[in-house]
């Protein structure tokens, strides 16, 4: 195939094009009514909602075929003491109409979506409660992924907690205990601390959960696989286009500490068997959307 096939996507912010999603704090509502509070936060969740499809169409006016939406769209969703349900809020058909209208467009002009919930996400932990809230945040995201067509919501396998292999058939009891919703858009991802792709291809291909692909943290992360040798392996485990995440040593590869990423992406670290194949590529670079350009340009896909 030609390079050209290779859908770039965006995460989550901009660094210089002036759309912004709002957010707020716990502490910062607590100090208002009930009313209040969700008044202001179903203000915050219309406007997250109207700039995401800003940013969509940011993304399809330069060629970015992706973006990946903040965890935070519907501010403090799943907190403790102020979250809510959507139905809680005060105009609440608005917001949901309003994020309908971000999936009819990615749709009709060919722009995915997906979600990387934040760390705290650990559905392998040993600590009950933890997977509790693990799980209600998937299942927010999922209900938002539900109304934009978001295919992907991706999250690492979390501790090891001194036991691998424990860790690891929790993570996949948790999966398995899951809404058919959350389950059908939940992939895993190697990180650069704990699960290489090695460790996590059992679980994927038993759990019928596809692998995103961090080049980046594989090479933080070494196992038996080569590059080459784990990005097919990953591709087996999708049943639709594959989704990696690429980006590049803040102080370069001779660096005492390679893991901090880079303004910008150097294409010299972009998989050359990944140029021939129908993919999505993630990029995490600080520069966001002028990384992606300058990217595709040396590319040549400008």
């Amino acid at each position: 195939m030609d390079k050209k096939m290779i859908r770039f996507g965006l995460c989550c912010i901009f660094k210089e094009h002036p759309i912004k999603f709002r957010k707020t704090t716990a502490k910062y509502l607590s100090k208002f009514s009930i009313d209040v509070q969700k008044k202001r936060l179903s203000d915050l969740c219309l406007t997250n909602a109207r700039n995401l499809l800003k940013a969509l169409e940011f993304c399809y006016h330069n060629k970015i075929g992706a973006f990946r939406i903040n965890s935070q769209i519907m501010p403090l969703k799943t907190h403790p003491d102020v979250g809510y349900d959507i139905d809680d809020l005060p105009g609440s058909d608005h917001i949901i109409k309003a994020f309908r209208a971000c999936g009819a467009y990615s749709l009709k002009n060919n722009i995915r979506t997906s979600f990387h919930p934040d760390q705290f996400i650990v559905l392998s932990s040993p600590n009950p409660n933890v997977v509790k809230r693990s799980v209600a945040e998937l299942n927010y995201q999922t209900q938002v992924a539900q109304w934009v067509n978001a295919d992907v919501i991706n999250i690492h396998a979390g501790g090891v907690y001194g036991d691998k292999p424990a860790a690891l058939k929790r993570l996949a009891k948790t999966i398995e205990n899951l809404d058919d919703p959350v389950r059908k858009r939940l992939t895993l991802e190697n990180d650069d601390k704990s699960y290489t792709p090695e460790d996590l291809f059992p679980v994927c291909h038993d759990m019928k959960i596809p692998l995103v692909y961090d080049v980046h943290h594989h090479r933080c992360l070494k196992d038996r696989f080569s590059i080459e040798q784990a990005t097919k392996h990953c591709v087996q485990t999708w049943d639709r286009e594959p989704l990696f995440h690429i980006s590049s040593p803040k102080d370069g590869w001779g660096a005492s500490n390679i893991r901090k990423h880079h303004d910008y992406i150097d294409k010299n670290d972009l998989p050359a068997i990944w140029l021939s194949m129908d993919i999505t590529i993630e990029v995490e670079a600080k520069a966001k959307e002028l990384a992606i350009r300058k990217l595709m340009k040396e590319l040549n896909m400008l």
